[in-house]
């Protein structure tokens, strides 16, 4: 009997321990299970990154299913068990008219009729010229190129001899140099507002007919951002007085820095705002670290809209900033797990998208209202729409795995939530930072051709006139006229009044 209750005792024991193992078993097949289907989602992801196409808009058509999200959302069976999709009627759009501008000048080539064909064939009669059928063409004049030659007359007293004046000349940006403020503004207009390489533009003044050597054009810009710096100054201060200011920074390549190899990154940031007098300053660094952040804010800012990285806590702490989130980010981690989603299926991502975009159509509605009905809108609109945002994050927060796309779009949701709803508390805040990332979109465009800085001195040249010609863009000024003053007039300004009046904002070009 006591052989039969142990033998009954081990086998128990072994069931116990097989039933464990099964546990463990199961929970190693559902860990690389959720392993294996990150991994199908990741590489999709990069598949969708490098070959799909890379706009945010939501289509008409999915957002359909969603046009009452608060109400539709509450029972997600609803959306399985739709399965019909509505292909909307298209018409397809004509290319407008090119027309040519009004102030442009005309030359008249006049088309006439041979002298026997002036008669009419019924009656004889000479025919009376009754108007014209125009035909307009545009006509390209390639540049020009011609020297200016500084003459300083000199004159001495016929008598004594001991007497002899020049007369004086305006400052140049660049003393004794062959560059006039033309040809620098033409050449960092080139190089910064349209992304042409000093390589190129060599080859371009070559077919003119002159020789200017890139090394001897790179030297020139880094004279010009050196020249600046003041214009700079007055619009870091100038930025640092608006209610909310726009930061974000992008990578950059620095050649010869101290200390680094050739390969490291460095990083150029960006301060921008909208509205009234928008100004935009770049900011060369060699590092993303939060002392850049201290360096460039202060305690005279009131708020600062950035994207999730924490780099510029430290900042907002010390200074008593508020810090807005950006749900353009937010709404970019959804649009990324819905195109992993599979073709005709909707779920978690597409109702994300359907709260935020409400969200947009509230802020659409309200553009270019005064800030105290911006406030009370988004108070009355917005923050219903949140709340019930809130709601649904928190309850698919504990069913979806958070290593997986939606996971990490609700995680980075609910980590910044507090961020993110911060814009509502003051008609002033923007809703997200795209104002900062259109201002830094030239500058990577233009680094995929230019590739990397030479210098720190050359990268901190390029950051001031980045700064001048995306403010004068944000104007709405020539960049290449604006440019032209600036280098010719800025050398002779002698107050901070003069310099002021150089300001995109308070120049009559």
């Amino acid at each position: 009997m006591n052989d039969a209750a142990a033998l009954q005792k081990e086998n128990d024991l072994l069931r116990e321990q097989l039933a464990a193992e099964k546990v463990k078993s199961g929970e190693r097949i559902a860990a690389r299970d959720a392993q294996i289907s990150a991994l199908h989602e990741k590489i999709k992801h990069l598949l969708s990154k490098r070959f799909g196409t890379s706009s945010e808009k939501s289509s008409p058509d999915q957002m359909g299913l969603f046009n009452e999200v608060e109400e539709c959302l509450v029972d997600e069976a609803l959306i399985s068990e739709s399965e019909t999709t509505v292909v909307k009627s298209h018409t397809r759009k004509s290319k407008p008219r090119i027309t040519l501008p009004d102030n442009l000048p005309r030359e008249d080539i006049i088309h006439d009729l041979p002298e026997e064909e002036k008669v009419c064939p019924h009656d004889g009669s000479e025919l009376k010229n009754i108007g014209s059928d125009d035909h307009e063409q545009l006509e390209i004049i390639p540049a020009k190129i011609k020297v200016i030659r500084h003459k300083r007359l000199k004159y001495a007293c016929p008598c004594c001899d001991n007497h002899i004046v020049t007369a004086s000349k305006p400052k140049q940006p660049i003393e004794k140099s062959i560059a006039s403020p033309s040809l620098l503004s033409y050449i960092a207009t080139q190089k910064y507002a349209d992304a042409l390489p000093l390589y190129r533009q060599s080859e371009m003044f070559k077919r003119i007919g002159i020789k200017l050597d890139r090394t001897n054009m790179a030297n020139w810009m880094v004279k010009c951002g050196e020249r600046v710096q003041p214009l700079i100054n007055l619009l870091i201060d100038h930025l640092h007085s608006q209610p909310c200011l726009h930061v974000d920074e992008t990578t950059l390549q620095v050649l010869d820095e101290p200390g680094k190899a050739a390969q490291s990154k460095s990083y150029m940031w960006v301060m921008t705002n909208t509205g009234h007098q928008p100004a935009c300053v770049f900011h060369y660094a060699d590092t993303r670290s939060q002392q850049v952040p201290l360096n460039l804010l202060s305690q005279d800012n009131a708020a600062i809209m950035v994207d999730g990285y924490e780099g510029y806590q430290r900042a907002c702490t010390e200074y008593g900033i508020t810090r807005i989130g950006c749900w353009a980010h937010a709404r970019r981690k959804f649009k990324d797990a819905q195109a992993l989603q599979k073709k005709g299926k909707t779920g978690k991502a597409d109702q994300a998208l359907a709260y935020i975009q409400k969200l947009y159509v509230i802020e659409k509605k309200i553009k270019g209202e005064p800030p105290d009905k911006r406030y009370q809108i988004r108070q009355s609109d917005a923050l219903p729409i949140l709340e019930k945002l809130k709601t649904w994050m928190e309850k698919s927060l504990v069913t979806v795995p958070p290593q997986t796309a939606i996971g990490k779009a609700l995680v980075y949701l609910n980590n910044q939530w507090g961020r993110l709803v911060g814009y509502v508390d003051d008609g002033r805040y923007p809703i997200d930072n795209n104002a900062a990332e259109r201002s830094i979109r030239p500058f990577t465009i233009g680094r995929k051709n230019w590739m990397f800085s030479k210098s720190q001195a050359g990268a901190k040249a390029s950051a001031n006139l980045y700064s001048l010609i995306e403010t004068a863009k944000a104007n709405e000024l020539n960049v290449y006229d604006y440019l032209v003053q600036v280098f010719r007039e800025l050398p002779n300004a002698q107050s901070v009044e003069q310099v002021e009046a150089l300001l995109p904002w308070n120049t009559s070009l």
